[in-house]
């Protein structure tokens, strides 16, 4: 079953089960995913670009979440939280810290890169082996570490 499928069917389950909530979110996720299919152009997503399209929502919760912090909007941060919770459920495991700067090392290896001007390329090519196991920040905090530490 793919990833679209299973997501739709928890949509189900949720609109059944009355669950205001989850349904507002998975809506949300719905209408992603049907605008990434009109942008390009294409009937159905796969499953990579459901994952695509389910971290890019991720990404917006979480920018949304600090927001929320910051002004102290409790009730809006719960709730965020918890829509938060939901979606990270579809998305891969995710590389702790320690594992994304042993495959910085292992990629500046590969490539012979190193130094401050090495930021760049070395950083492309890591999110291409990465893609989806961790977040750019992450991946951005590891080469720029592992860059200074090579110096």
């Amino acid at each position: 079953m793919s990833l679209r499928t299973d997501i739709e069917a928890k949509f189900i389950e949720a609109m059944k089960a009355k669950e205001a909530d989850k349904v507002s979110t998975y809506r949300m996720l719905r209408a992603a995913f049907k605008n990434a299919e009109i942008d390009k152009q294409i009937a159905q997503l796969s499953d990579d670009q459901v994952i695509e399209v389910v971290g890019r929502e991720v990404k917006k919760l979480k920018d949304a979440l600090a927001d929320f912090e910051k002004a102290g909007r409790t009730e809006l941060k719960e709730k965020t939280e918890a829509e938060l919770a939901l979606l990270s459920g579809f998305l891969p495991a995710q590389l702790s810290e320690a594992e994304v700067l042993s495959a910085v090392a292992a990629k500046a290896a590969e490539l012979g890169l190193s130094g401050e001007a090495a930021y760049g390329r070395l950083m492309g090519e890591v999110m291409k082996d990465l893609k989806g196991k961790a977040d750019g920040g992450t991946v951005g905090k590891a080469v720029k570490e592992f860059l200074q530490n090579k110096n």
